[in-house]
């Protein structure tokens, strides 16, 4: 699932626990980290940076673009004590719908000749979106059980390069619970260090069953076309994408802005009362700006076209003036191969 032959820790936890594992396994009292306001949780994982005692430089954002490379290369290149000691990059803004280039961003650390480790959140992308840790030259990949594993919450992961495994041995963050050396050697056994989390283990294997069985090439086939189908309907009711470069589109989930004076909340409760279909909320910044429309994980067309339908006359109910043939958009694109 991570493209990595290199060890996997699994936390009996949230994504949360995954981010400090991260962090406290491969830094210092004091180090600087650079971040970037893609959206709220990459804000909530700098805010997470700063209350471990680390140094944040962190890049203000819209919300609606991703991780710049130029600016990963300007950033690094003006660091010539290398001060910075990692990069934290959210793959996929669960809060906006934008995918970050991680490929790039690895190229514009090389670019800068800067000797910082790659940390990365993939907790709304593994899964659903083409990942490849080895590959990409990520040194930390963070996950969650909760979105394209299928699974509840309760269950996070590190993939861990050998450069951040190295780091691991002189870190001087406190680490106790999220220590990796007494987690890969009890694993190495068979074993965990503490009570692992046994009911999501058989979750995780069946989930990982299914997606084996689908093929994961597929699985991203299939969440870009959804995405896809979902911005088509979007644009066919005349609203608003919120990911404003069609590079970095996200094939888990889609940000719809609302017109001005248009409260995206109300429209939610509308939906819900009427439907039973819950839409995520607008975080942050975007709260009553925006709404998200899921679509990955255990989805298919069928669910799409009736997640669409039931969007379409919701927002007819609350009053916002959308066109009709919007889902005829989403539906033209789903019958096509």
């Amino acid at each position: 699932m991570f493209g990595t032959t290199n060890p996997v820790v699994v936390y009996p936890a949230t994504g949360t626990g995954a981010w400090e594992a991260a962090l406290v396994n491969t830094l210092d009292p004091g180090d600087a980290v650079l971040c970037f306001e893609t959206g709220h949780f990459a804000t909530l994982w700098q805010q997470m940076a700063r209350g471990l005692g680390l140094e944040v430089d962190f890049v203000p954002g819209d919300w609606r673009h991703g991780v710049n490379p130029e600016t990963v290369t300007e950033r690094l290149a003006a660091d010539r004590a290398h001060r910075i000691k990692a990069v934290c990059v959210v793959h996929n803004e669960t809060s906006t719908g934008v995918t970050s280039r991680i490929p790039e961003i690895r190229a514009a650390i090389d670019a800068a000749g800067h000797p910082a480790l790659l940390h990365v959140d993939t907790i709304s992308s593994l899964g659903s979106i083409d990942y490849r840790h080895d590959e990409w030259g990520v040194d930390v990949t963070v996950a969650g059980s909760q979105k394209g594993l299928m699974l509840p919450p309760g269950m996070s992961f590190n993939a861990i390069s050998d450069k951040a495994l190295e780091a691991s041995k002189t870190s001087r963050l406190p680490r106790t619970f999220w220590d990796w050396c007494p987690m890969l050697e009890a694993n190495e056994r068979g074993f965990f260090p503490y009570t692992p989390n046994t009911n999501l283990m058989f979750g995780l294997k069946e989930a990982l069953r299914l997606l084996d069985e689908e093929g994961l090439p597929n699985v991203f086939a299939r969440h870009t076309r959804h995405g896809e189908a979902t911005r088509a309907a979007v644009r066919g009711w005349g609203l608003e994408v919120l990911c404003q470069d069609e590079r970095e589109y996200s094939g888990s989930l889609t940000a719809v802005v609302m017109p001005e004076g248009v409260d995206a909340d109300k429209v939610r409760a509308v939906i819900l009362d009427r439907f039973d279909m819950s839409l995520g909320a607008g975080l942050g910044k975007l709260a009553g700006k925006i709404f998200r429309i899921g679509h990955l994980g255990a989805f298919n067309d069928l669910t799409l076209a009736g997640t669409l339908a039931g969007v379409q006359m919701g927002l007819a109910l609350a009053g916002v003036p959308v066109d009709q043939r919007g889902l005829g958009a989403a539906l033209e694109r789903l019958q096509t191969d």
